[in-house]
């Protein structure tokens, strides 16, 4: 079995990063994805990216992917990391959906995906009216009613988004008051085709064949709300489960130190699969290629 310099878990912003890094230090390097972008192919207008003013998700991604190509990286996508271990000779064992891997060194950059609401019906309608991305579904469902949930970044992101191409948009949130940004608060409190919902619980979603319905409870009643789409927006888990002999906090998430070594020797994270206070696309930049120098820099020196 071929042994990589170094193997990439993850192509969103700290994998790719990585990848990158890994190209210029010429070591030989896989990359191992689901997909190709992470979160940031999902999210909407970009405007604290440094260098760009104002640039989509999608568009990011593929400058992001233009530049994994034009240093000829290796990537294999729509694979799934399921376990990782350490061997008695010091490689690092890597299990996919699709087969196992050998390295001297890991960097485990497999980021977060969305926490789903665990009501009655979430299931039944996913992708059936049922949602977890505003960037990718929302235009199916230009002049319908919808419901957000959430009232943190995301989901104000996703009200901005169909509060443009929707007649009524609900916005429910299981807090008194809209953490998110205060731009984007005042955005979504001064459209008329907004209805903010504070201290609100979506409890159901129904429908027929797609979602007709949902259920949300508020001050002890409950009230049925006629929508045709449900974009749940509340919040992020990491993609860690893979990782059995990594450290986590009680969030599920790796705990690195500032040199994103984890407490296995030789394996790195980075990201937000890690417990980096701060999400953020250009942050998951930075700890990405801080990974892939201290992979370098142990691979020198073992």
């Amino acid at each position: 079995m071929k042994i990589y310099d170094l193997l990439i878990l993850g192509a969103g912003p700290a994998g790719i990063t990585a990848a990158v890094y890994s190209a210029r230090k010429k070591m030989d390097a896989l990359v191992i994805s689901e997909d190709i972008g992470g979160q940031t192919a999902w999210s909407g207008d970009i405007e604290n990216y440094t260098g760009y003013q104002f640039i989509t998700g999608p568009e990011l991604t593929s400058k992001f992917q233009e530049h994994m190509k034009a240093f000829g990286i290796k990537v294999n996508t729509f694979e799934k990391a399921t376990d990782i271990k350490k061997q008695d000779d010091g490689l690092i064992k890597t299990k996919t959906d699709k087969g196992e891997y050998l390295s001297k060194t890991l960097i485990v950059a497999t980021g977060k995906r969305s926490r789903p609401l665990g009501v009655e019906g979430e299931n039944e309608f996913k992708n059936k009216g049922v949602t977890y991305c505003a960037t990718c579904d929302g235009p199916l469902f230009k002049n319908k009613v919808v419901a957000i949930v959430g009232g943190g970044n995301s989901g104000l992101e996703a009200t901005l988004q169909m509060m443009k191409i929707c007649p009524k948009v609900y916005l429910i949130d299981v807090a008194e008051s809209l953490k998110a940004d205060a731009v984007m608060v005042e955005k979504a409190k001064s459209a008329s085709n907004v209805e903010i919902w504070s201290n609100s619980k979506v409890k159901k979603v129904s429908g027929d064949k797609f979602v007709k319905h949902i259920e949300v409870q508020r001050q002890g009643k409950t009230h049925k709300l006629d929508v045709e789409g449900v974009f749940v927006e509340i919040g992020l888990e990491p993609n860690s489960e893979f990782a059995g002999i990594l450290d986590k906090n009680e969030a599920g998430e790796i705990k690195v130190d500032c040199h994103n070594r984890t407490n296995v020797e030789a394996i790195f994270a980075a990201g937000d699969v890690t417990d980096v206070p701060e999400k953020q696309i250009i942050i998951a930049c930075g700890e990405g290629s801080k990974a892939c120098l201290s992979a370098s820099k142990y691979l020198a020196t073992h």
